[in-house]
C-alpha cells in the first residue's frame, strides 16, 4: 500500500504580530484551531502572504453568514481591485472558479441553486438509498478481498470511492471516468501542486464538464446535469457557464466532504473504544456519532472567501470594506462558548442536540449536507457491521493529513480488518 507522508515544506502555522498564519501543510491542525480560537471571535489570519479575516465563534459566524453586507463576488475584494491580489495567487482558483451557485448571491444565487436543491429532497435521496447501499456493499467487497491477508488502505478502497459513485451517479458522469476526477480534483486542492498546473486542471475540468453538458443537451437523461440544462426560473435559463461552474463545485464539494466525514468518524471511534462499544450496542445512534464528528473534526476546515462591501462591527473589531472574511468551521466547532467547556473533546454522550454549522448557514448552506449524512449513515453501520474488530494499522499519531488548507483529509488510512 502506498502511503507517503507528504514533506514538511513550511513551519507550523504561528503568531505573526498578531496575525495567525495558516500553515498550507497542515502539519498542526490542532495547533492551530486552537490559536485560531484563542485569538477572539475574529482574528487576523496570513494565507500565503494575503492578509484576511476569520471568525471563529459560532454565535459570530451565525451572524455573518446571513449579513447581507457580506457577498462572495470577487470585484468587492480590495486586494483584487487594487492588484495586490492577481491570478498568481496560489489559492485564487478557489475563489475564481467560475460563475455558479457559490460564487453569487442573492436572486442569482437562488436561481443557480434551486434545481439542484429540487434534486436533492428528502424524497430524491430515499430513492437512491438502495444505490448507495449497493455500492457501499460493492466496496466492502473489494474492501475484505484487498485487506484479507493484511493492511489495507480504507480510504482509497472505500472512503473515497463511495462518495464520487455517488455523486457521479446524481451527476450522470460515468463511471470510467471517476478515478480521473479523483485524481485531478486531488491536484488542484494539494498544495504541493505547482499554481501553473493547478490553474491548468481548473481548466481540464471545464473542458470535462463542458462536454457532459454539450451531450446531455443533445441526449437528456433523468441527472442532475440535464436537470440544470432544462431549468428555467422566472424564464431565465441556466448557461453553459453556470451549468459547468454548478458541476464542477458540487462533485468537489460531493465528494470531499464524506470522504472526511467517513475517515473522521473511523478515526475517533477507533480511538475511543469505549464509545464505539456503546454504539455497537445500540446505545448511541449512528445519527449521533455522525453529529458529533461533523462538531468535532470538521471535513472543511477554512472556507474561502466573503467581502465586505461595507465597514462591519463584529465584538471589538471592524471588517473594513473590501476586506476578506473566512470562516474557520474547525474552530467553529471548538468553540467553548456554543459547546462547553469539553469542545475539544469527542463525546458522543454529550447531550442532544449538538447543534454546529459545519454545513454552513443560510442562503449559502451546504446543497448537499442531507446526502453526505445518508451517505455516512449507511457507510458506517455497514463497515462496523462487517468488520467489527477494525483497527489502525499504525498508531494514530503517525496519521497525516493532505496539504489542503480548506478540507480536513487524509492522505490514507490503513487498517487491519480483523484486529
Amino acid at each position: 500500500m502506498n502511503c507517503p507522508h507528504a514533506a514538511a515544506q513550511q513551519a507550523d502555522s504561528a503568531w505573526a504580530g498578531g496575525t495567525v498564519v495558516i500553515d498550507p501543510m497542515v502539519q498542526d491542525l490542532d495547533g492551530e484551531t486552537a490559536r485560531l480560537r484563542d485569538a477572539g471571535p475574529l482574528a487576523r489570519i496570513e494565507l500565503l502572504g494575503v492578509p484576511a479575516w476569520t471568525v471563529t465563534r459560532h454565535a459570530e459566524a451565525r451572524q455573518l453568514l446571513v449579513d447581507t453586507r457580506l457577498v462572495k463576488d470577487l470585484d468587492a475584494w480590495g486586494l483584487w481591485q487594487s492588484g495586490a491580489v492577481t491570478h498568481a495567487w496560489p489559492l485564487i482558483g478557489m475563489i475564481d472558479a467560475g460563475r455558479s451557485m457559490f460564487t453569487v448571491d442573492g436572486a442569482e444565487h437562488r436561481r443557480l441553486r434551486t434545481k439542484t436543491s429540487q434534486a436533492l429532497t428528502p424524497r430524491r435521496l430515499e430513492a437512491i438509498r438502495p444505490d448507495i447501499e449497493r455500492f457501499t456493499e460493492e466496496l466492502l467487497d473489494a474492501l475484505a478481498e484487498q485487506g484479507k491477508d493484511g493492511v489495507v488502505d480504507l480510504k482509497s478502497v472505500f472512503a473515497q470511492p463511495l462518495p464520487m459513485r455517488v455523486v457521479g451517479m446524481l451527476m450522470g458522469v460515468d463511471e470510467a471516468e471517476h478515478a480521473m476526477l479523483t485524481k485531478r480534483y486531488k491536484a488542484f486542492f494539494s498544495m504541493l501542486t505547482p499554481h501553473d498546473e493547478r490553474m491548468a486542471l481548473l481548466a481540464e475540468l471545464d473542458v470535462f464538464y463542458a462536454a457532459l453538458v454539450r451531450e446531455r443537451t443533445a441526449r437528456p437523461k433523468d441527472d442532475l446535469t440535464s436537470a440544470l440544462i432544462l431549468a428555467e426560473e422566472g424564464g431565465d435559463p441556466l448557461t453553459e457557464e453556470e451549468v459547468v461552474g454548478n458541476l464542477k463545485a458540487m462533485v468537489a464539494a460531493g465528494h470531499e466532504t464524506t470522504i472526511g466525514l467517513i475517515l473522521n468518524a473511523v478515526r475517533a471511534l477507533l480511538a475511543h473504544p469505549d464509545q464505539l462499544r456503546k454504539v455497537l450496542d445500540g446505545e448511541v445512534s449512528w445519527e449521533t456519532v455522525i453529529e458529533e464528528t461533523l462538531r468535532w473534526d470538521t471535513p472543511t476546515t477554512h472556507l474561502l472567501m466573503r467581502f465586505a462591501t461595507e465597514d462591519i462591527k463584529v465584538g471589538d473589531e471592524v471588517i473594513a470594506k473590501g476586506e476578506g472574511v473566512v470562516i474557520s468551521y474547525r474552530v467553529i466547532g471548538r468553540d467553548v462558548e456554543q459547546h462547553g467547556p469539553d469542545a475539544d473533546a469527542f463525546d458522543i454522550t454529550r447531550p442532544a442536540p449538538i447543534r454546529h454549522m459545519t454545513f454552513g448557514h443560510g442562503p449559502h448552506i451546504c446543497p448537499g449536507a442531507a446526502l453526505s449524512r445518508v451517505e455516512a449513515g449507511i457507510a458506517l453501520p455497514a463497515l462496523f457491521g462487517r468488520f467489527p474488530r477494525l483497527l489502525l494499522a499504525v498508531p494514530d499519531k503517525e496519521l497525516r493529513k493532505l496539504p489542503v488548507m480548506t478540507q480536513n483529509d487524509l492522505e490514507c488510512f490503513p487498517v487491519l480488518l480483523h484486529g
